[in-house]
């Protein structure tokens, strides 16, 4: 990796990490992951590697600054059954860099989406990785968020209504209309919301790619990573983003399906089995579970078209350029809508 490739100075990284304990040398920088929201890097310096957190090079959205936040939510999951990475040490914006970022442990774990470890492939250890996934998005839906000093981190009451009056406007027209289908499925969902249940620590994005698992067996999760997106509200609204970005066999694949395409193989359960497993564990009832997946497909609909508007302007990253992606999650959202007009009650579990 090239200077020109790192947004920071380098140096004053070497600095900081000196004065914090954390680095007595010279660094080495790899970038982690595809590059689509906050950036990452392996800083290896010596027989150490930890893992460094920062915003995306400008023009930087909104919240930038959530660095921050992820790092304090990593924080407050420390002590509880949810696996995180242990946080290092925090800086502000001008400490190291000109926005806030913070420093992690390295975890000696994989991040699977597409294969598992040789010791965990076989029809057998995928189940026992399913499990263990979702027994993980149950135990952060358990967390005593209050009691970790996050009451703090979103509004739970109208969590649902505030999103699908607010999201829209990303893609609204000047005059604030929104063009089909994502009106009419807006209106659809608008008029169908559910009663919320008690609210919870989302992480917002969780999916295996935002998951690293241990290598061997037994099964287990040793964290979950990018806490961006994470807040307070209705978990079920978690659960279907999980279930809506798990492929499965038999079903058009989208964008983010595609992300994961090594669910489609034997041994990994259907979302009905994960749902049921989840509610076990939750106590929750997850009935109304089909209309949360439409609303988390209509969201990502409405999210990977904004970003498309942007590439027509030359701006904004090219990965989604192609209008397909759209398409998928619409067709893919409208599918599930068909799902819930079709039963008054959803799905049972």
């Amino acid at each position: 990796m090239t200077d020109a490739e790192i947004p920071f100075d380098v140096s004053a990284l070497e600095r900081w990490l000196q004065a914090k304990g954390l680095c007595a040398g010279h660094v080495r920088l790899r970038r982690i992951g595809d590059g689509h929201s906050n950036l990452t890097y392996a800083v290896t310096t010596g027989e150490r590697t930890l893992v460094l957190r920062r915003p995306p090079r400008p023009p930087l959205p909104r919240g930038a600054n959530d660095m921050r936040r992820e790092a304090r939510i990593l924080q407050a999951l420390a002590d509880t059954d949810v696996p995180v990475p242990r946080v290092l040490a925090v800086a502000e914006e001008g400490d190291v860099m000109d926005v806030p970022c913070y420093v992690m442990e390295h975890l000696d774990g994989l991040i699977a989406t597409g294969s598992l470890p040789p010791d965990l492939d076989t029809v057998e250890g995928r189940s026992a990785v399913a499990e263990a996934f979702i027994d993980v998005l149950a135990a952060l839906h358990n967390v005593d968020w209050r009691g970790c000093g996050l009451s703090d981190l979103g509004r739970p009451d109208g969590f649902l209504e505030r999103q699908l009056d607010r999201l829209p406007r990303l893609i609204a027209g000047e005059d604030g209309v929104l063009e089909q289908p994502f009106d009419e499925i807006r209106d659809q969902l608008r008029t169908t919301v559910p009663t919320a249940g008690e609210p919870a620590l989302l992480h917002g994005d969780f999916r295996f790619g935002n998951v690293m698992l241990a290598p061997d067996r037994p099964a287990r999760l040793l964290g979950v990573l990018d806490w961006e997106l994470a807040g307070i509200g209705d978990p079920l609204a978690d659960l279907a983003y999980t279930l809506v970005t798990y492929a499965v066999p038999g079903e058009p694949p989208h964008a983010l399906t595609e992300m994961s395409t090594m669910t489609l193989r034997a041994g990994f359960p259907g979302r009905d089995a994960l749902a049921a497993r989840y509610a076990t564990a939750t106590r929750r009832e997850v009935s109304q579970l089909p209309w949360y997946e439409a609303f988390q497909l209509f969201k990502l609909a409405i999210l990977f078209e904004y970003n498309r508007s942007k590439t027509i302007t030359g701006e904004g990253d090219r990965y989604y350029a192609d209008p397909a992606l759209v398409d998928g999650l619409l067709a893919a959202c409208r599918r599930t809508l068909r799902q819930v007009a079709g039963s008054t009650a959803g799905k049972s579990y």
